[in-house]
């Protein structure tokens, strides 16, 4: 694929200004009154530039400066996926950045083809009904059960299919790549910055490689590897997860004073299986099978700052049969609904499109079955959550072969060591893809470092984004402190409370399966 600034075909369709608006209410919920609404039309197909158009939702926080020297233009901002809602990311964006940065960006969110408040917004299947707990186990005890959720993969690929399938075809990274171009003229600028988490920071890279004289500023946090684009990452993913899962079961076993479930990683090992398999004949208040529990504390691997939470509700259900506890972090982190099923559809719809997947289930079936030795915490829930992509409608592409350009001004990566989403490894392969970008490392292992509590990182992020300002090598930061157990978190973190956790690309689709 070319590095290009230009239209697929040669030829761009006119594009017409973005008008800004009031933005409706939603559920009842007041809406700010700095906060901005408008929609752009992009290609249905960029080949077809003329042709059928769909739209997509866009907000915006203005700058509170005006366009001087001290406004620094348009961050555009996407929290990944593909399939979560960059819309829900503007307002914590424009309010955390640091040095009042917030107030010298216009920072504008939008949903991505396919998603939230963008029209067609795609749902293949009733949610209620598909979701509804508690769900198959995840790990197939005998051929049977495996027959029964490899019909539940093919029904969704097929009803997808069914539904969706003019619109299909086009959903891609590449697309929506492009789209963003579409937005970047829409709004008058010659160039844009860019903040992207998780898959965004793999999308930011395609759009850098496809239009990288278009970019003021770019920042990737939490990165994706280029190069295993989507069956290995999730492999590599499964072994990510099962490393960070046992620091929080060491972590547990560290404040066994607390939570009584064992003084060893071992012990709570033991502990944590032993649940989850009791669950399996007698689910927690009739809703927390085992399946119900992989999604919920998967959600632990995003962020050490619910382990306490976590590692009590579990010691309560299992020294004194409370129920309460897990039902509340389920109902919070673990329970899907409309938006979530809208999320995993254009999640399948970008990854099995993207690049190619194996088609035949036995290739799969081995895979997992000997990885699950090694990672049993995630193996079988993560096969399953992207089970369908080996019967999807439309067959897989070639991705994007992202790449550094002359072009491209340097660009920030920030990383956690043992990020569990997107893991280290993966990250040090798109800094090798991209020669001019320098990376700083957070010493812990949650998703999504900036704009997190970490001064360090914030302090880099702040000097790139003012100024264009980079270390002059890749460095590091030291971790934030790990939680302690009396931070039993009867409300949530702030950064919980303005939903970051729930819209973290990844942490929004596969933690909650």
């Amino acid at each position: 694929m070319a590095s290009a600034d230009n239209a697929v075909a040669g030829r761009s369709a006119p594009v017409t200004p973005v008008v800004w608006g009031a933005c409706p209410a939603v559920g009842g919920k007041a809406v700010p009154a700095e906060l901005e609404c408008a929609t752009v039309r992009v290609p249905l197909d960029y080949r077809e530039p003329m042709g059928q158009s769909i739209k997509l939702a866009l907000n915006r926080i203005k700058a509170k400066v005006s366009r001087d020297a001290n406004h620094l233009g348009t961050l555009l901002v996407n929290p990944g996926g593909p399939g979560a809602s960059g819309r829900n990311l503007t307002q914590f964006v424009s309010a955390s950045l640091p040095d009042g940065l917030g107030e010298r960006y216009d920072v504008v969110g939008f949903d991505p083809r396919g998603v939230g408040g963008s029209e067609p917004a795609v749902h293949c299947v009733d949610p209620a009904v598909y979701y509804k707990a508690p769900r198959p186990d995840a790990v197939p005890h005998g051929r049977g059960a495996e027959k029964a959720l490899l019909a539940r993969a093919t029904e969704y690929a097929s009803r997808c299919g069914n539904l969706w399938s003019w619109l299909l075809p086009h959903l891609t990274t590449e697309n929506s790549a492009r789209d963003m171009d579409t937005i970047r003229a829409a709004l008058g600028e010659e160039k844009i910055s860019y903040l992207g988490y998780s898959y965004g920071t793999y999308l930011g890279a395609v759009y850098a490689t496809l239009f990288p004289s278009r970019v003021k500023r770019l920042v990737m946090d939490s990165t994706v590897d280029p190069t295993t684009v989507w069956y290995e990452s999730n492999l590599r993913q499964d072994r990510a997860f099962e490393r960070r899962h046992r620091l929080f079961l060491a972590w547990t076993a560290k404040h066994n004073d607390v939570y009584k479930l064992g003084a060893t990683a071992k012990q709570t090992s033991f502990a944590y299986y032993a649940m989850r398999d009791r669950l399996r004949t007698r689910p927690a208040g009739g809703i927390i099978g085992p399946s119900e529990l992989d999604d919920t504390f998967t959600v632990a691997g995003y962020s050490d700052k619910i382990w306490p939470l976590f590692a009590q509700s579990w010691s309560s259900y299992v020294r004194q049969g409370d129920v309460k506890g897990l039902l509340d972090i389920y109902n919070k982190h673990g329970k899907q609904d409309a938006d979530d099923e809208n999320g995993y559809a254009i999640y399948l719809g970008v990854q099995c499109r993207d690049a190619k997947w194996p088609r035949q289930w036995d290739r799969w079936r081995d895979d997992m079955t000997k990885l699950h030795d090694r990672a049993p915490f995630l193996t079988w829930p993560n096969a399953w959550f992207n089970a369908p992509c080996a019967f999807w409608p439309v067959r897989g592409g070639q991705p994007v072969q992202v790449h550094g350009s002359q072009k491209l001004p340097p660009f920030l990566i920030l990383q956690s060591r043992d990020d569990a989403a997107t893991p280290y490894k993966g990250a040090m392969k798109m800094r090798e893809q991209f020669p001019g970008a320098r990376m700083v490392i957070d010493g812990g292992g949650n998703h999504g470092v900036s704009l997190a509590g970490n001064t360090c990182v914030d302090g880099h992020l702040a000097a790139y984004l003012r100024e264009g300002t980079l270390p002059r090598q890749d460095t590091s930061c030291a971790a934030l402190p790990e939680p302690r157990p009396a931070e039993h978190m009867t409300s949530p973190p702030a950064r919980e409370r303005s939903d970051l956790l729930g819209i973290l690309g990844v942490l929004g689709l596969i933690a909650k399966r």
